[in-house]
């Protein structure tokens, strides 16, 4: 997740606006956060400074193209930049998250042409297609069109379709023999992110759990009701789409109270996403009881769905009101009859009078009591900038991230248990001699896999966790599902291990050091542009769809359009199905993609926007269509494994675009029509 909440940045965005490189005009800010530069470079060495006003930064590892790398402020000599051949270069300053990352890149002369060649994007006449098969279909072979379910038999190497009239001209050529869902393929998964609580509410009890409780005004950051119950009962509307995995947000328990939301405060800000964990042993009440997710885990895996949690190793929640009150650590500057006054009996139930916002809370809170503070983690436990604790640091690992407690998961000294978890009488947390906080985090998080067959984690903020203590989650959690599965052979969809994919703001189709420390696949941070590009010419996907087929031959990404941390992908109307659907790699679907959910309302903090509750009226109304342009794409996508894991060949066609995949003895044609 991106953290630019509850109003406090980690840096204002303005900070980071004057970033200057020797050799290259000024940076243009593209976006909140990122910052590009262009220019034409000669063969030849050089050391590689960047400047934000009077700071230096440098690469902290050598510079290579197509590559995220963490900046440094500068210390000695930068390291050197070896320009390779003449060409044009452009430079990427990514500041959204923790300390700013740069990637360099070159358009190539093959790059360019590619783009001259698109720009006159294909045509159809609406007309019937004759295409040539021979070196994919056998002669004398049945092929079905699986959009239209037309057949055509091969002769002499040829056959004609007319595409479907829904289809926006696409042809989605198998063999007629072809009669179900592959077996289950990581490298070609459908993955289904959801923020459970804005997708479907299974049980209204559990909505105003802990106190929680309505704002009376947009609703922009309060728990809206959605559950593991709600999950549970559109299981079969994602197996429709084509859905093989299904990640849902963090369901630990979570801060209780909230904070104020965005830059003015405009509103409160509970931890409905699931990203400000309180206690990892016990679900939080809102998204209801360990039965639910029994039912939700055996049901999905009855489907053929996997299910993944989003898990946090980085960061601790935030302290708010409710939990300084019912677990009895912090500070108030406020006694007796004036703390009655302005906070009431429920400090929680607080609200902002004329002339402050929702920070103003803080004013109430004296965040320098040491000892009061030391009943809330530890000092053994997390940095902050609270009471006694140790300040947290300015390197990826060590810092806070918008000001969120820090985790000492580098900590090789044993914890004992959170502090404020001897007033928690419902943690299931038990004091384990010799564990450090990471051996807590990795042993509570590996104990849910054990207990209900959890298929995989998504991992938050990955770049600010150290990568031995990832390699030991990933270790644990293996162990655990293969204990599990043993367990219930009944229940278990297959023998695959456990699987991890990470969050590394700006990572790419790159094989870096994660997939060597646990990880199996980490989110694609490029292809929301690359898809933006393509939106208005099918086509000119091809190059970023050539490259990404041949690397991922060796490793795999999980490529999405929409987040929750950056923006929702409307651009191109049905047609983002085919440039997500048809990708290689693993996919991810952000819940609505495929209903055209509504961006919803933001306050002061655009990224809410993108958290909207789902459009299930639309479903079925005036996003019918949509949604079953995108479950004929993500069933085709299922019988294939060679969509997402095989070589692709490029058609060479007199019109229109295709191409062909192939993975072992699956092979499959897609051809786009052209615009008509």
């Amino acid at each position: 997740m991106k953290y630019s909440v509850p109003g406090l940045l980690l840096l204002p965005a303005m900070a980071w606006a004057n970033w200057s490189a020797p050799g290259f005009p000024a940076f243009q800010a593209e976006g909140t956060g990122i910052y590009r530069t262009q220019a034409a470079l000669k063969k030849g060495t050089l050391p590689l400074t960047l400047r934000l006003d009077q700071q230096c930064w440098q690469p902290a590892d050598a510079p290579r193209l197509n590559q995220m790398l963490s900046l440094k402020p500068c210390e000695g000599t930068a390291p050197s930049w070896r320009v390779f051949r003449d060409g044009d270069y452009q430079i990427q300053v990514d500041t959204r998250s923790g300390t700013p990352t740069l990637m360099l890149t070159v358009k190539s002369a093959p790059q360019a042409a590619a783009i001259n060649a698109i720009k006159q994007c294909p045509t159809w006449d609406g007309k019937p297609l004759t295409l040539d098969v021979s070196k994919t279909f056998a002669e004398g072979s049945v092929v079905r069109d699986f959009y239209s379910q037309q057949m055509a038999t091969v002769r002499q190497g040829k056959i004609t379709l007319l595409p479907d009239a829904s289809s926006d001209g696409l042809l989605l050529l198998e063999r007629a023999d072809t009669q179900q869902a592959a077996p289950f393929n990581w490298h070609n998964a459908t993955v289904y992110f959801v923020l459970t609580d804005r997708f479907e509410n299974g049980d209204p009890s559990n909505d105003n759990s802990y106190g929680r409780h309505k704002d009376g005004m947009q609703e922009i950051g309060t728990f809206h009701g959605g559950d593991l119950k709600g999950l549970t009962h559109k299981l079969d509307y994602l197996e429709k789409l084509g859905v093989n995995a299904l990640w849902i947000s963090a369901p630990f328990e979570q801060i209780h109270g909230w904070v104020g939301g965005g830059t003015k405060g405009d509103f409160p800000h509970y931890a409905y996403h699931g990203y400000y964990i309180q206690d990892w042993t016990t679900l939080d009440a809102n998204m209801g009881s360990e039965n639910d997710l029994r039912t939700l885990v055996d049901e999905a895996h009855r489907r053929g769905i996997r299910i993944l949690f989003d898990v946090v190793m980085n960061h601790t929640g935030y302290a708010t009101l409710a939990d300084m009150q019912e677990y009895q650590f912090g500070a108030l500057y406020l006694q007796g009859e004036e703390r009655k006054k302005i906070l009431g009996e429920r400090w929680t139930d607080w609200k902002p009078a004329d002339g402050q916002s929702w920070h103003s809370f803080n004013d109430y809170i004296n965040f320098s009591d040491k000892t009061a503070w030391d009943n809330w983690w530890g000092k053994a436990w997390v940095r902050t900038d609270i009471g006694d604790y140790d300040n947290p640091g300015f390197d990826d690992l060590t810092m806070s991230l918008a000001f969120l407690p820090d985790l000492k998961t580098d900590s090789t000294t044993p914890s004992g248990l959170p502090n404020f978890y001897r007033h928690k009488p419902d943690t299931r947390a038990k004091a384990i001699e010799g564990y450090t906080p990471r051996d807590y985090l990795t042993h509570w998080l590996s104990t849910w896999v054990r207990d209900y067959g959890i298929d995989g984690f998504r991992v938050d903020t990955a770049k600010h966790v150290e990568m031995a203590a990832l390699q030991q989650l990933k270790t644990q959690a293996t162990q655990a599902l293969a204990e599990w599965k043993q367990a219930n052979p009944q229940k278990k969809p297959d023998d695959a291990p456990f699987w991890m994919t990470g969050e590394a703001w700006g990572h790419g189709v790159m094989q870096s050091d994660y997939y060597r420390h646990g990880f199996d696949a980490m989110i694609n941070f490029d292809y929301q542009e690359q898809a933006a590009k393509a939106v208005d010419c099918f086509a000119s996907i091809d190059l970023t769809w050539q490259q990404m087929a041949e690397k991922l031959q060796s490793f795999n990404v999980l490529s999405y359009l929409s987040s929750h941390d950056t923006r929702l992908f409307r651009e191109g109307g049905q047609e983002a199905a085919q440039l997500l659907l048809l990708a290689p790699g693993a996919v991810q679907i952000f819940y609505g993609d495929e209903s055209g959910r509504p961006f919803g309302p933001t306050g002061s903090d655009p990224l809410q926007g993108t958290r909207s509750d789902m459009n299930w009226q639309d479903v079925e109304g005036k996003e019918a269509d949509r949604v079953a342009h995108w479950q004929r794409l993500g069933q085709f996508r299922a019988r294939h494994p060679a969509i997402g894991a095989g070589k692709q060949t490029t058609l060479s066609m007199p019109q229109g675009y295709g191409f062909v995949r192939e993975q072992g003895e699956d092979k499959v044609m897609v051809v786009w029509a052209g615009q008509q």
